[in-house]
Formats: C-alpha cells, structure tokens, sequence
C-alpha cells in the first residue's frame, strides 16, 4: 500500500514539472540586432561556442554539447564588434561579386575554365574542364553548385594524396579533414591531425602537395623555424615555386558553402 501511495504520489510531482521545451535543442533561426539573422546550430561534437558570418550575410551560432543557448546569447554579445566588422566587410564586397552564370570562369587544379551551362535530360548540368555537375532546375547564381562539388572532390582527394605523401616521407598522421578554413590552407595539431582547406582542389598538383606537406613536416617541429624550414625544403625542393604561385593567384577564401 506504501510503495502505491509513494508510486501515485511521483506521478503527481512529475505531472507539476514544467514541460521541457522542444526547441531547447534544435537548430532554429532568431532575429537579433543591426538587423541581422542568427542562426543558432546545436553541435554534439563541437567544443567550444562559435560564431560566424555565412555567404548570404546572416549570422552562424554554434553551441557545443554542454552548452546552451542563453551562454550562446551572451558569447553572441561578446563578439559583437568583430561580427559587425565582418558584416561591414561582407556588405562592402557582396554588391561587386558578380554571380556565376554560362560563361563564367572556374578556376580548377590551377587552371581557368569556362562553366558551361547545358541542357540534360533531368534538368541542366554544369560543366567545366573534366567535370560534370546535374542541376534540377536554372538558377540566378550557380557560384554554390560548383563549390559544393568542388568540396566533394577535395573531401575524396586530398585525404588519400595526404596519406600517399606521408608515407613517403615516414609521416605518422592520425587523422585527416577537409574543412572550410577562411585564412589557412590547413593545418597540424599536436595529436596528429591534418586539416586541410577545400580550396586546394583550385590550386596546380605541385601546390597542392606543398600545401600537405607543409604540414606534414610540422609533426616533426611544430613551429617555423629555421630546422622546420630545412625539413620542408628536403622533402618539397621546389616549395619557392608553389609559394610565388599562393602569393600571384587570388582564391576566394572568404565565402562559405
């Protein structure tokens, strides 16, 4: 009779609990101040709170596992100037970025190519150089179609060129990615993890090996100094040459897709 009453008794104080809301973590959109969007991501995996500005002017929250969305909020507060700095930025330049169309030009394993935009039997496709990319349906700008692609064709290249050349040089790697750094073309960390921008898929093979083993060689000394730059030189006699290519070609690092 008491294990009853106590059983009746914790339906009743669950009953007066206040719902859990659904929304508390999944990804939804909120407006917020200077007139921009925020979208606010819940990431299992990610380990610190992030915020950025995405292609179309709105603004990216991330919030790791243990966090929340009122610290997400205040982390938003804190890094107003530099979100409003970079919103400056991206208005100042969105209006002169001319949308991709037929005729326009890709740049692809270092070499300019022409995107051509042609009917197929679902819809259209885009082609330029060796690639082929379906479409569904016209679009204003097809700029994100083809980095997407791009992406993909980094995300199964690089990876495999990364674990040729470090087995080449008796590199031990633990892990591999390809992500969307604005600044770097990839970098090391002191566990062994290689990561490796996309955009390397636009640069000549010479390059791209350059690039990777930059930072192989930063498994042996985390740091560029003097012997760092000797081990580099061994391994990639020609680096100059890939460096002087970097420094003469402009890619755009600053969109997100």
């Amino acid at each position: 009779m008491l294990q009853l009453s106590l059983d009746f008794l914790g339906r009743q104080i669950d009953r007066l609990k206040p719902a859990r809301s659904t929304r508390a973590r999944t990804n939804h959109t909120i407006a917020w101040k200077h007139g921009l969007t925020v979208h606010i991501i819940f990431r299992p995996r990610a380990r610190r709170y992030l915020v950025g500005l995405r292609h179309d002017g709105s603004a990216r929250l991330v919030i790791p596992r243990r966090g929340s969305e009122a610290e997400g909020l205040r982390f938003l507060e804190r890094s107003e100037a530099w979100l409003l700095k970079r919103l400056a930025y991206w208005r100042s330049h969105s209006h002169t970025r001319e949308p991709w169309r037929n005729g326009s030009r890709v740049l692809y394993r270092g070499e300019e190519t022409v995107l051509r935009v042609e009917v197929a039997r679902r819809g259209l496709q885009l082609c330029f150089a060796d690639q082929i990319v379906p479409v569904p349906h016209p679009l204003p700008d097809y700029r994100p179609i083809v980095f997407a692609h791009l992406r993909r064709v980094a995300e199964r290249e690089l990876p495999l060129r990364t674990r040729e050349l470090a087995l080449l040089h008796g590199v031990v790697v633990r892990r591999i990615t390809v992500r969307a750094q604005k600044t770097r073309w990839g970098s090391c960390s002191a566990r062994g993890t290689i990561s490796l921008n996309w955009r390397l898929i636009q640069t000549p093979p010479f390059v791209v090996d350059y690039l990777i083993i930059h930072e192989l060689m930063h498994r042996r000394e985390m740091n560029h100094s003097a012997r760092y730059w000797k081990l580099v030189a061994a391994a990639c006699p020609d680096y100059h040459r890939a460096e002087r290519w970097l420094k003469k070609c402009r890619i755009e690092m600053q969109a997100e897709y």
